[in-house]
C-alpha cells in the first residue's frame, strides 16, 4: 500500500479529527485527547513532511518505523524526520488508558535558525522504533517540563522572542534527549552486549566464509541490516561500549584474519591482499600498518 503523504500540521490534525493547529507550524498533541478524537479513516502508513517527537505510554496499538515494530505498553520516545515512513496497526481496546504527547516541528519553524541545520546531526531521528528511548519517569518529567513551555508559549501572543524561546527550548530538548541516549547505551548491559556478542560472531563467520573474498569487506549497512539494527544506532552504541565506530570493527577483524594469513601460510603480501578483497595491496598494507605499526613483511619477518 502507497504511504499517505501528510504535507502539513494542519493537514494532520484534520486526519486525527483533532481542532486546527494553534500555530500552523509547531503542534503539541495529548495522547489522551488524540484517542478521545480519534476516527476510522482508514490511512495506517504515512509520510510527513514535518519532524515528530514523541512519548507514548500504554497506546495499545503497534507502531511500525521503517521494518521494525514496538508495542508501546511502557513509557518510550521515539523521533521521526521528515520523509520516514510511519505505519500504525490500532488495536481496539476500551480499557486501554494511553498517556503522552506527540510534538510536530514543520521544518519551516527551524528556518533561518541553527537549529536547521544541527537538527540533522542528531543521530536518533534515523533510529528506528525498535531502538527506541527507555525513559525513568524523572527523565520524562524533564522532558514534559520543556514541552510545556513550548506549548504555553505558542498558545501565547506571539511577538519577536517567541520563535526564539521555542527553538531555545527544542535544543535543550533534543540535548536531554540525546544524553539519555547515551545513559541507554551503558544501562541496558545485557540487551547490548548480545549486540556485541552478535557482531563477533557475525564477522568472525563472514571472514571464514571463504566466498568473501568475491564479496568484498562488509558494509556497515550490510553489517546493521544482518544485526537487524539500524546503522546509526549500532555506531553510537559502539562508540560507548567499545570507543570505537563499526568501520573499526570491521577493519579490526579483517586485520586478525590478515595476521593469521601472514604467520601461517606462505602467500605473498599481494595474494592476501587479494583474497581478503581489496582491490589494491597498497591500500592493505596502509591499513595494516595503521592499525599495527607493522607493514604486513615487517609483521611476517617478526615470526622468522
Amino acid at each position: 500500500m502507497k504511504p499517505y503523504r501528510i504535507h502539513s500540521i494542519s493537514e494532520m490534525h484534520g486526519i486525527l479529527n483533532l481542532p486546527k493547529p494553534e500555530h500552523p507550524l509547531i503542534s503539541l498533541i495529548d495522547y489522551a485527547e488524540l484517542v478521545a478524537a480519534k476516527k476510522d479513516n482508514g490511512i495506517t502508513t504515512i509520510v510527513a513532511d514535518y519532524y515528530s517527537i514523541s512519548v507514548k505510554r500504554g497506546l495499545g496499538e503497534k507502531m511500525h518505523y521503517g521494518q521494525q515494530s514496538y508495542d508501546f505498553d511502557d513509557g518510550v520516545m521515539y523521533f521521526i524526520a521528515p520523509g520516514q515512513v510511519l505505519r500504525t496497526n490500532p488495536v481496539l481496546n476500551d480499557l486501554v488508558k494511553p498517556s503522552g504527547w506527540i510534538l510536530l516541528i514543520h521544518p519551516d519553524f527551524l528556518w533561518n535558525t541553527p537549529l536547521a541545520t544541527s537538527i540533522k546531526g542528531y543521530e536518533f531521528f534515523d533510529y528506528s522504533v525498535n531502538e527506541a528511548l527507555f525513559l525513568s519517569e524523572k527523565e520524562e518529567m524533564v522532558l514534559l517540563n520543556l514541552i510545556q513551555n513550548i506549548r504555553q508559549e505558542y498558545q501565547a501572543n506571539i511577538d519577536r522572542f517567541s520563535q526564539n524561546i521555542i527553538i531555545s527550548q527544542l535544543e535543550t530538548l533534543l540535548n536531554y534527549s540525546e544524553r539519555f541516549y547515551q545513559r541507554q547505551f551503558i544501562t541496558r548491559k545485557i540487551a547490548n552486549h548480545q549486540v556485541l556478542d552478535r557482531l563477533d560472531k557475525l564477522l568472525t563467520d563472514y571472514f571464514t566464509d571463504d566466498a568473501f573474498s568475491q564479496k568484498g569487506l562488509p558494509s556497515v549497512q550490510y553489517v546493521a541490516d544482518a544485526l537487524n539494527i539500524s546503522a546509526s544506532y549500532l555506531s553510537g552504541l559502539l562508540k560507548v561500549l567499545t570507543g570505537q565506530s563499526t568501520q573499526q570493527h570491521i577493519h579490526d577483524k579483517l586485520i586478525e584474519k590478515a595476521k593469521e594469513r601472514l604467520s601461517t601460510t606462505d602467500l605473498s603480501v599481494s595474494e592476501i591482499a587479494y583474497g581478503l578483497g581489496f582491490e589494491h595491496p597498497q591500500s592493505f598494507s596502509k591499513l595494516f600498518k595503521t592499525k599495527t605499526n607493522l607493514s604486513p613483511v615487517e609483521f611476517r619477518a617478526s615470526f622468522g
